[in-house]
């Protein structure tokens, strides 16, 4: 009996894998709600009339959302701690989201997809202190990925099961059912997850004085600014894909709603692999350096978006898998990466405000790139010059990582 006792007790997952599992749970929530926006955008969009800008405006709306709220989130949530503002959080988003759909004026439901946003946005300093107080650093590449992977793995599980469901009854109806669902995962996540024990306990001084003080910090280290310069790009890039695949598919290569959907599907299922995939090369191959793995996806990504801009139209569905198989396994599976990036520039005890900085910035991308990228198919009636925008940006992120490459080189000499 004692044997049996023992043996039950070993097969237990140790505390930290466990408190990893309530994270990532709520990271799918928060997707499956904030990102459900991108594949119901058609629908939305046919139910408002809107331009392919306008439908570019609703992710937007989201990450100005997350810009707005990211650096004060990641100031409570060095202080605070991730508990009480997982359940927080998970309410603002939930909340937020359902009184969008009260509305049929654009602007005002617009209003509130950013109010939800904060919740969203704020969600990533939050889980991300988590990991860093829970894993060490040799593990927190794959903790990351693998927490990160919650992230696309909730996109694609909104155009799994929201989209049917938006179809045949409707996106407002999709969207609350979505939103009440994670209101639920955020109060069970308040009884369940605990902070490390390792976390400093009870540190609040929150005067805005300190707040300022680490933000000037964040501000002159210069690795960090250009990390989340990079991830302005590729977060940019990233929503481009998701926002106008569905349109792209359906409209110019005429493939059913429902296929179209499924690339999507496909793109965040390789995407949420790649975050896991790129976290363990890292850990393992890399001994935890990250920038030139960063390197090889924006190669990668570039190279894809240059070969969906060339694609003739009507071309087969089977043919567009493996492209954007191999897209969102590089630009989607990128965040993981970042995370550690923007975290482990700094000592653990501000891990939540430099996250929370690099965010803010690397949310800019999203916020501007979906729009631009619908002016421009609005503008040509083409969806080549939107994906050789992406590549252009994408070139630009690439010369910004060899000039990070060449900072952390003379760093290390010094």
């Amino acid at each position: 009996m004692a044997n049996l006792s023992l043996s039950v007790k070993r097969s237990r997952l140790e505390p930290h894998w466990q408190m990893l599992i309530w994270l990532l749970i709520v990271q799918i929530l928060v997707a499956f709600v904030g990102r459900g926006l991108v594949p119901l955008g058609v629908l939305i969009g046919a139910d408002l009339s809107l331009s392919k800008a306008q439908i570019g405006m609703l992710p937007a709306g989201l990450f100005l959302g997350q810009a707005l709220a990211s650096i004060p989130a990641g100031f409570l949530v060095d202080r605070l701690g991730s508990r009480r503002l997982l359940l927080a959080l998970s309410m603002c988003l939930g909340v937020g989201f359902m009184f969008s759909t009260f509305f049929t004026h654009f602007w005002s439901m617009l209003l509130f997809v950013v109010i939800g946003g904060v919740g969203y946005g704020a969600m990533h300093p939050v889980s991300n202190r988590g990991i860093i107080y829970w894993f060490t650093q040799t593990q927190r590449g794959t903790a990351m990925g693998i927490k990160q992977m919650g992230v696309t793995l909730g996109s694609a599980l909104s155009a799994v099961i929201l989209l049917p469901i938006a179809a045949s009854y409707g996106w407002r109806t999709a969207v609350i059912g979505a939103a009440l669902l994670l209101i639920l995962i955020g109060v069970l996540s308040f009884f369940q997850y605990r902070d490390s024990e390792s976390a400093p306990q009870g540190k609040s001084d929150q005067r805005l004085s300190v707040f300022y003080k680490a933000m000037w910090k964040m501000i002159q280290n210069k690795p960090l600014l250009l990390v989340s310069l990079s991830a302005l790009g590729l977060n940019g890039a990233q929503m481009c894909l998701n926002t106008y695949l569905v349109l792209f598919a359906y409209e110019k290569m005429g493939i059913s709603l429902f296929l179209s959907g499924l690339l999507l599907v496909i793109s965040e299922a390789c995407g949420s692999f790649g975050r896991v995939a790129w976290g363990v090369i890292s850990d393992r191959v890399f001994n935890g350096e990250r920038v030139i793995i960063v390197i090889v996806i924006v190669i990668i990504s570039a190279l894809s978006s240059s070969t969906l801009a060339l694609l003739p139209e009507h071309t087969p569905f089977g043919l567009l898998v493996p492209i954007i198989a191999v897209f969102g396994f590089a630009v989607s599976g990128f965040n993981g990466i970042w995370m550690n990036l923007a975290s482990e520039l700094v000592p653990p005890e501000q891990a939540g405000i430099s996250s929370g900085l690099s965010i803010t910035i690397g949310s800019l991308g999203v916020i501007a790139a979906p729009p631009v990228f619908g002016f421009m198919v609005d503008l040509n009636g083409s969806y080549t010059s939107g994906w050789f925008f992406i590549t252009g940006l994408l070139c630009i992120v690439f010369a910004i990582l060899l000039v990070l490459l060449n900072v952390n080189k003379r760093e290390k000499r010094g």
